[in-house]
């Protein structure tokens, strides 16, 4: 196993819960239907190298194993209890576990917070205990734990071997479903294993920072179908990721419930998508489908990372290597182009009729001898311009599909590709169509460490994540934190006011935050009275001009008739006022209406959209897209945690898949993307400075060659005083 550099701030106390060196097994028992009695076979039969205290009141004995009436009564000092007891029992046993000194204790028992009402007391109850005894609890309502290199398989799982992937999942059947698998892929191992249960007290981010730390894990592997609390599981996912690799598979969407409608960043946060780009600005490595998950956690396991996403594909087969290209592209790694150095080395190997433009077609030119892959791997191997290699094709079946004489050399190219994944740092991986037979020299890469693959697709997975990893680790260097903006006193005050009047901030307050902190604002006029509309058409002259109306009442001016376009002189001016306000109270007869806004119409450019919201999983998160009306329809946005990196920003503007419209299109100049990038962070500054600041919708912001314009804002004010944004339980 290679060291893995990196280290975590504070060592989890899960090291002594996880791997203890006694155990309790609280309603141990003989019969064979009892989750008792599962967990004393697991221990047995792995051969726990610890103590084993079986507790149960009617039985001297289990399973040749001494029994103790109640937990006060052990003689040793174990440090994880296993309660395999009815929920009713479990508040008094944890007293007990504490009373004791019994550090951890695993609840299985169901019928707590996740049926409601008295499950609910019920687990509070169970808490209050356990925070009075100083006993944590993983769980309740948990499929167990095992950690393996400790021989301690509270599960009895039979089939599955130690080895360097560590599991957190809230399905217990997908960890069986992992343990079926890994077992038929036969190289496959895990080192710890937990179920989650309802999170009562341990969550995902101590799990996690427990498997970054842990010696025996090099790549973590999660199963999440909520968090409990989502912006503590990003930052100890920071400091893991600069360690290992960490794989999540987030199965729906369950915050959707909870978001909020009030603004379009409100409608769109809480998604899957925010979720998934929260995950990746942290570094986790996110599969998309359920059985990509173990073949990833593999791959990142033995191989890491790649320095970046080009990638050298060898192939025995013109259809295979034209499909796995189209994969690479479809996923955003990119051909490596050979050096002509490195062509004329293949050319001086293979057949004429060889292609050595990657992908490299070997074309026939290994029907007789296999080895000369290895050969080619090597070559490609050497070019600077390469990041991975991709060997495709039918590597360890040619002695079946042509001679068996040949086996002797598919086993010499497999030792030279064992020889080269351990003289290269670049990743190697390997798609065989006879991989589901396991012939001979498909073992052995196995055995060596190289991970081999069944399918293009999840190879070009592994791929994919490989370069992701690398590239994430080299940008976190380079693109540090932005540096904290100091909230100015009036703009304290002036959300305090508004919040004192239960308001949000109006359209003018919104742009003079903004404008207060080095944001392009257009230069604008509330008119309250005769006296100041007048005044407005003689300050703008002949400039075309937009008017709206100015209520904290009405929040979407376009619905309620509030905004008029292309006004030119005082007459139009009077009329356009006259109208909207008409307009508006019928709309909202009620609507407190504060007069108008008007300010010069924007530049022709692109529309985006940026806005901020406090999600209740997540805190803080930016969002960017393309703007207008059809935001909510398109959903063509990103989403990144705040506060952003310089890198974050950059990366938002070109993951939107309408990015050609900012790069020019149909003749139209391309937009200042350095110019959209500081909005961006002066944005995700602002929202980091004033709590207060429960949304923020800049929509639209008109983009062009020249900068910005931002043609409304909107800030929806925290109605409460702003805390410390403690997230609830998912």
């Amino acid at each position: 196993m290679n060291p893995i550099e990196g280290h975590l701030p504070v060592r989890s106390p899960l090291h002594d819960i996880l791997a203890p060196t006694g155990i309790a097994v609280v309603g141990a028992s003989s019969d064979p239907t009892k989750r008792g009695y599962k967990a004393m076979v697991g221990l047995i039969k792995d051969g726990f190298r610890g103590d084993i205290y079986p507790v149960n009141p009617k039985a001297d004995m289990i399973l040749g194993i001494k029994a103790w009436p109640s937990i006060a009564e052990l003689p040793g000092q174990p440090e994880l209890a296993l309660i395999c007891t009815p929920a009713a029992s479990v508040p008094g046993l944890v007293a007990e576990c504490g009373r004791r000194g019994i550090k951890g204790a695993v609840i299985l028992a169901s019928g707590f917070a996740e049926t409601g009402g008295e499950g609910v007391e019920l687990e509070r109850e169970m808490m209050r205990q356990a925070e009075a005894h100083g006993v944590r609890i993983i769980g309740p309502n948990t499929s167990g734990v095992f950690n393996l290199h400790h021989r301690l398989n509270l599960l009895a799982l039979d089939n599955v071997k130690p080895g360097d992937v560590g599991i957190v999942s809230q399905s217990g059947n997908m960890l069986l479903s992992l343990a079926l698998e890994a077992q038929h892929n036969g190289q496959v191992g895990f080192s710890t294993y937990v179920g989650p249960g309802n999170q009562s007290d341990i969550g995902f981010n101590d799990y996690l920072r427990y498997l970054g730390e842990d010696e025996y894990t090099r790549v973590a592997t999660l199963y999440v179908e909520g968090f409990r609390d989502g912006r503590k599981f990003l930052e100890v996912a920071r400091d893991v990721t600069a360690m290992k690799p960490v794989v999540v598979y987030k199965s729906g969407s369950t915050e959707a419930g909870q978001k909020a409608a009030s603004s379009h960043t409100g409608a769109l946060a809480g998604s899957y998508a925010m979720t998934v780009d929260l995950l990746r600005q942290a570094g986790v490595s996110v599969v998309q489908h359920s059985d990509e998950i173990l073949p990833v956690a593999e791959g990142l396991g033995l191989l890491q990372k790649a320095r970046g996403k080009r990638v050298a594909v060898i192939s025995d087969g013109g259809g295979q290597a034209t499909i796995a290209s189209d994969r690479l592209a479809e996923a955003g790694l990119t051909l490596a182009e050979l050096g002509e150095e490195t062509r004329q080395k293949l050319r001086d190997v293979l057949f004429p009729q060889a292609s050595t433009v990657n992908p490299v077609d070997v074309a026939g030119s290994t029907d007789a001898n296999p080895s000369l892959l290895a050969t080619c791997m090597e070559i490609v191997a050497a070019d600077d311009n390469v990041d991975s290699v991709f060997l495709v094709g039918m590597f360890g079946g040619y002695s079946i599909r042509f001679a068996e004489s040949l086996l002797g050399d598919e086993m010499r190219g497999a030792e030279a590709m064992v020889d080269l994944s351990k003289a290269t740092d670049k990743p190697l991986v390997i798609y065989s169509l006879y991989t589901p037979i396991k012939p001979p020299a498909l073992r052995r890469l196995h055995e060596a460490g190289l991970p081999i693959y069944a399918s293009i697709e999840h190879a070009v997975r592994v791929l994919t994540a490989l370069g992701e990893r690398g590239d994430y680790l080299q940008l976190a260097e380079s693109f540090p934190r932005e540096p904290a903006l100091a909230p100015k006193p009036e703009l304290v005050e002036l959300f305090a006011r508004a919040r004192h009047e239960g308001r949000d901030l109006l359209e003018y307050e919104a742009k003079r935050l903004l404008r207060e902190h080095g944001i392009e604002v257009p230069r604008e006029v509330v008119a309250r009275s005769e006296a100041e509309l007048v005044a407005a058409a003689a300050t703008f002259g002949d400039t075309p001009l937009a008017m709206k109306v100015v209520s904290k009442d009405i929040l979407h001016k376009s619905d309620a008739g509030g905004v008029k376009l292309n006004l030119v002189g005082e007459a139009t001016l009077r009329r356009a006022r006259d109208e909207i306000l008409a307009s508006c109270r019928a709309y909202d007869a009620r609507a407190e209406i504060d007069g108008v806004l008007v300010a010069p119409m924007a530049k022709k450019g692109v529309e985006v959209i940026v806005g901020v919201i406090r999600d209740p999983i997540f805190g803080p998160v930016l969002m960017f897209g393309l703007g207008g009306i059809f935001v909510e329809i398109l959903e063509d946005v990103a989403f990144r945690a705040i506060p952003l990196s310089r890198h974050d920003a950059r990366s938002m503007v070109q993951q939107i898949k309408a990015r050609k419209v900012l790069d020019g299109a149909r003749g139209e100049p391309a937009v200042d993307k350095e110019a959209l990038v500081e909005l961006l962070l002066t944005v995700s500054r602002i929202a980091d400075a004033y709590p207060e600041l429960s949304e923020l919708d800049l929509n639209p912001v008109i983009v062009n060659a020249d900068g910005y314009a931002v043609v409304d804002a909107r800030v929806i004010v925290e109605r409460e005083a702003a805390n410390a944004a403690k997230e609830p339980a998912a």
